[in-house]
């Protein structure tokens, strides 16, 4: 799938997906722990938002919420009304250099081709102040496919691994990697990592 069809994707499968998934879990916990290392009144921006129920809604207000659906983003105006939305692509994050104090991408990213990965991986770097901090999904396998049948529809998913995943965020200027398995919102475990830029 090509990114304009992984958009017209996640704009057919954007209400349900909002309706199936659980906005409680430990995995909405690990933003706690990242909002501590944060300065009082942080911006953070969190990637691939879609409703905002699980992530941006956990969020400081004024948080910036990005997504290439729209649907999911009119989902997100009605769930997080003081956040500021953006429709856009994580390889092109329309915001300037080093203004977020974090950036959030809870399972985003593995949604974007795999060759395109590190590019995502120099945005969030770019976007991010000093010091800045990234909490993010980290997938477990290698693998690129379109799941048919997904929640109703068709959706491209696509990874290079877990160590090679760890290795671009490195290459792409993160420091301080830190791992931690979290419940996650269709319940089954997955591993977050945190990074410093």
């Amino acid at each position: 799938m090509n990114r304009h069809e992984i958009r017209r994707a996640w704009d057919a499968i954007s209400e349900t997906y909002a309706r199936r998934r659980d906005p409680t879990g430990s995995d909405a916990a690990l933003i706690d722990d990242l909002l501590d290392d944060l300065p009082s009144e942080p911006t953070v921006l969190d990637a691939g938002c879609g409703d905002g129920a699980r992530t941006l809604a956990n969020l400081p207000a004024g948080s910036v919420g990005l997504d290439v659906s729209r649907r999911g983003l009119e989902l997100a105006r009605e769930t997080v009304p003081d956040a500021r939305l953006v429709q856009a692509d994580m390889t092109a994050i329309p915001l300037a250099d080093g203004s977020v104090d974090a950036v959030t991408a809870y399972h985003a990213v593995f949604h974007v081709p795999r060759e395109s990965h590190p590019e995502v991986y120099r945005e969030f770097a770019r976007v991010l102040r000093p010091s800045g901090r990234l909490l993010m999904t980290l997938p477990g396998g290698r693998f690129e496919t379109v799941r048919e049948g997904w929640m109703g529809g068709r959706m491209f998913f696509s990874a290079p691994g877990r160590e090679r995943t760890l290795a671009q965020l490195h290459e792409a200027g993160f420091t301080g990697l830190r791992t931690e398995t979290a419940s996650d919102p269709l319940g089954s475990s997955t591993e977050f990592v945190f990074a410093t830029r």
